[in-house]
């Protein structure tokens, strides 16, 4: 794989994708793709078009046609994949269908990829530190359950973090360059071509949805770059001797995937849906507490940075520096939380006129 390549896919991905999010942005107003704030949950004031993610999977298609060098059944399932997802969420962010029909079609496209291109969770480094073996390998039956089981969760728990201007699409293009940089250590160079291709679409696409947002991805993006970034994790991690732990794909993937767990297990737990949307995801904890939505993204930034850099220093075998890094994240998770506290305080105290030109910062 020539180097040269992987720049230039990154520049296309990102030219087509801020070039065509203007465009799509009017299209969506003609067929009412259009997010209207009806509820406490959503932070926006006013109506907002919602198919932004069409751009994006434009943008990533080009770079991937325009440079990639073997159209293997592995890349063709996955493309396969992307396009079932896309007309899945642009639908969506036009009628907002059924969670269970979503759910379903979600399956098929994971089931592409896992029957037809041949991509799962084959084996993976034992857990059990006291036992012979180091790896664990699956059975086909369990294979092909724990990957469809992963790749579904994953394009949630992206749609999961879509909940603040620019938080999805920053969060995925510094998850995307995580996997490039493991990728290319691992010489897997058709993965980091996808990645890097991915990664150009989100910068492509957060100059108009970055606060204030011009426009959303909606779900026809998160469940893209969800999808996206769990398939491309279980071809260059999850099916690789050489990674020396299941931690990497999991700890590079670590915000969405965690947010999304305990939001479920918290809706589980006070017998709602699992599914039912609700305002108490990180990002709407990190608000309320009282930092602006740009300061709460800075936040989940720096968190899947250094949760990014850790997987790469794992997938390198540097387990002391990562689990520093980890250790880091715990404390700056601790001092975000002590400020943030310091500052709802300070906003309960602040007079009306003052509440008033805050806003008007946000």
């Amino acid at each position: 794989m020539n180097y040269a390549n992987m720049i230039f896919a990154f520049v296309i991905a990102f030219i087509f994708t801020f070039a065509t999010t203007p465009l799509v942005r009017r299209f969506a107003y003609k067929i009412g793709a259009v997010d209207v704030p009806r509820d406490k949950r959503r932070v926006h004031k006013r109506p907002t078009p919602r198919i932004g993610g069409l751009a994006i999977i434009f943008g990533f298609l080009v770079a991937i046609i325009s440079f990639n060098d073997s159209w293997t059944k592995e890349l063709v399932s996955i493309l396969i994949g992307v396009g079932i997802l896309g007309v899945l969420g642009i639908i969506d962010d036009c009628k907002e269908l059924d969670a269970k029909l979503k759910f379903v079609v979600q399956i098929i496209a994971a089931l592409v990829v896992v029957i037809f291109g041949d991509i799962r969770i084959s084996v993976m480094s034992n857990p059990n530190v006291f036992s012979e073996n180091p790896y664990i390998i699956f059975p086909q039956w369990l294979s092909i359950t724990v990957t469809v089981l992963w790749i579904v969760f994953m394009t949630n728990a992206v749609n999961f973090i879509d909940g603040l201007d620019g938080l999805a699409a920053g969060v995925s293009a510094i998850m995307s360059m995580s996997l490039v940089f493991i990728a290319i250590t691992y010489h897997e160079y058709e993965i980091a071509l996808l990645g890097i291709a991915l990664m150009g679409a989100c910068f492509g696409f957060l100059p108009f949805n970055f606060n204030p947002a011009k426009i959303f991805m909606g779900d026809t993006g998160s469940m893209f770059l969800g999808y996206m970034l769990s398939v491309l994790s279980v071809q260059g991690m999850f099916k690789s001797y050489a990674v020396i732990s299941f931690a990497v794909p999991i700890i590079m993937l670590g915000l969405p995937l965690f947010d999304a767990l305990f939001a479920m297990l918290r809706r589980l737990l006070t017998g709602k849906n699992p599914m039912s949307a609700d305002r108490g995801h990180l990002h709407h904890r990190l608000y309320d507490m009282g930092f602006s939505q740009k300061q709460t993204v800075f936040i989940l930034y720096a968190i899947s940075g250094v949760l990014g850099i850790t997987s790469i220093l794992l997938a390198e075998q540097r387990f002391l520096r990562a689990m520093l890094l980890l250790i880091s994240v715990l404390i700056f998770l601790l001092i975000a939380t002590m400020l943030g506290k310091n500052s709802y305080v300070h906003k309960a105290d602040a007079t009306p006129d003052e509440e008033v030109n805050e806003n008007e910062e946000d």
